[in-house]
């Protein structure tokens, strides 16, 4: 099983769970009203103080936002843009996301394939947003391919913002590190042998959520100075940067050229 099929089987499971609760767990089981609330509380939060900083009015542009879900803050995106690519390597969040905006035809809802953005042409938008999806990408360098296309779709002097994982400092003791990446392993084969089931049940019996395990729930760390450099060479320009040393890091900026 590839890298890409690992992270979209362990998505849609989750999707097919709880998109809710693992998109965003700060909110009441199953509350669909305040899942969208707290998309519009990040974009005031996140968004607009970038666009203000930068003078940059969505109306009439168009955004691409990579790793949407089921539309948490796409939602948000279509009452101010004129398009939005909501791009995804999950169809099961994408089919729950389509039913949640039945008649938003501003939206546009692609597929994903765990490695760029392909479907997005180059300079094809004026937005570029990600936030709580780098952080749970298996590898460094799967996230920092990313940040590239991020740019690459971006038109000369368009704008983005995402959030990736910057944490130089362990979150749990050792024991806690040992038990999760016990578990992290198991979400993949062994010597060929699928342990993902047996490895579900023993994580239910430890009182542990088996889908918070495996390395597309805990992702690549990146390093401030890796994430500069590909910036730099996708001919983009930091204008801000901020938690570094922290899981909420941002970084955004314009494309030059």
């Amino acid at each position: 099983m590839t890298i890409a099929e690992q992270m979209r089987r362990d998505w849609d499971e989750r999707a097919r769970k709880d998109p809710f609760r693992y998109i965003y767990s700060d909110v009441p089981t199953g509350s669909a009203e305040a899942f969208f609330a707290s998309g519009e509380a990040d974009y005031l939060r996140f968004v607009e103080p970038v666009f203000r900083q930068l003078e940059f009015d969505p109306a009439g542009r168009t955004v691409v936002e990579l790793g949407c879900g089921v539309g948490r803050m796409t939602r948000s995106f279509a009452r101010r843009f004129r398009g939005v690519y909501a791009i995804d390597i999950s169809p099961e969040m994408l089919r729950q996301g389509r039913e949640l905006h039945p008649e938003d035809a501003r939206i546009v809802w692609l597929l994903g394939d765990g490695q760029g953005l392909g479907m997005v042409a180059d300079a094809a938008v004026d937005f570029a947003f990600s936030f709580i999806v780098l952080q749970h990408m298996p590898k460094p360098e799967i996230s920092l391919g990313y940040v590239t296309e991020l740019l690459r779709v971006l038109r000369p002097g368009g704008v983005f913002c995402f959030q990736f994982n910057n944490r130089t400092a362990p979150t749990m003791n050792w024991k806690g590190r040992m038990v999760w990446r016990f578990f992290d392993r198991l979400r993949e084969p062994v010597l060929g042998i699928p342990l993902q089931a047996p490895a579900a049940k023993l994580a239910a019996k430890l009182g542990l959520d088996p889908l918070h395990a495996g390395r597309t729930w805990h992702g690549a760390v990146l390093e401030t100075s890796a994430l500069l450099e590909t910036v730099r060479r996708a001919h983009g320009t930091v204008s801000g940067l901020s938690g570094e040393g922290t899981g909420t890091a941002w970084c955004f900026g314009r494309r030059t050229k």
